[in-house]
């Protein structure tokens, strides 16, 4: 072998080493999906296409129409480039906050609205995220679901900045929709109430409970969830049954208490699966 070839073989082992370290750069994004997952991959983030998005009818969802309502509107000034809120939507379990949300998008992803679904864990990548949303001419929501923290946990703060906070000025192309079971997004304790001072006759917060409260009170519009009233669930199973090709009888009504009784709750979410368990499609 050459002094040449040595040098050669060298040079090639050294670039092997090298691209081992420094992972390629991902492919840009397939612009002309519709839905979006913030994904990871060799330690770069990336904007992952999804293949085949849970699409919702509007009319699936019941016994919600006032949370519907708001939500629709405030999507259509958004997609009809009038100002709109951030939303944040809480409360019971299985009540139809994160359908309601796709459900909303679904309504307008033929005007070119796209969703981008962001865990929790790459709150910390918004930065990141909305520089690459902010060049593109589309609009979308940014979906946060089941967001809350844990005592000790700062990653709450990338999305306190985003959401308004930063020098940056917002974007007017991206919304922030996010679900929580817990209003306030973050634990309080009973010693957060004990630190409330009291001066010239005024109760005064502590700054635990500001710091608190402080990430909710970014997004503009709050919609609460409660859990269903026997007639609601029965409407809702009802409903879930006869989409899926069944009839809905006294014997299916029965079956529809019996099935929630077992769950423990009532919500849209146990009418559906009570209605896929039911309903004989074969």
């Amino acid at each position: 072998m050459s002094q040449t070839d040595a040098i050669l073989q060298r040079l090639d082992a050294l670039i092997g080493r090298v691209e081992r370290l420094v992972p390629p750069v991902p492919p840009a994004p397939n612009w002309g999906a519709q839905a979006f997952r913030w994904r990871r991959v060799n330690g770069h983030g990336r904007l992952q296409a999804v293949r085949h998005p849970h699409r919702v009818e509007l009319a699936a969802l019941q016994n919600i129409e006032p949370q519907k309502e708001a939500l629709i509107r405030n999507t259509r000034r958004f997609v009809d480039g009038q100002p709109a809120n951030n939303v944040l939507l809480t409360g019971a379990r299985g009540t139809g906050k994160s359908t309601l949300i796709k459900a909303a998008w679904n309504a307008f992803s033929g005007r070119g609205l796209k969703l981008v679904e962001v865990d929790k864990s790459d709150l910390p990548e918004l930065t990141d995220i909305l520089m690459m949303l902010e060049e593109r001419p589309e609009r979308f929501i940014l979906f946060c679901d089941d967001l809350s923290f844990e005592e000790g946990d700062a990653s709450y703060k990338a999305l306190k900045s985003a959401l308004d906070g930063s020098i940056a000025a917002p974007s007017e192309k991206v919304l922030f929709y996010a679900t929580s079971n817990r209003r306030h997004l973050l634990p309080q304790s009973m010693r957060d109430n004990l630190d409330v001072s009291y001066e010239e006759g005024e109760l005064r917060p502590s700054d635990s409970i500001e710091e608190k409260t402080s990430l909710s009170d970014r997004f503009g519009l709050w919609l609460s969830f409660y859990p269903f009233s026997q007639d609601e669930y029965l409407a809702a199973a009802r409903y879930w049954v006869e989409a899926m090709g069944g009839a809905w009888s006294d014997e299916a009504q029965s079956n529809a208490l019996l099935w929630h009784r077992t769950r423990g709750a009532r919500s849209g979410r146990v009418a559906w699966q009570f209605a896929r368990d039911y309903v004989d499609v074969g």
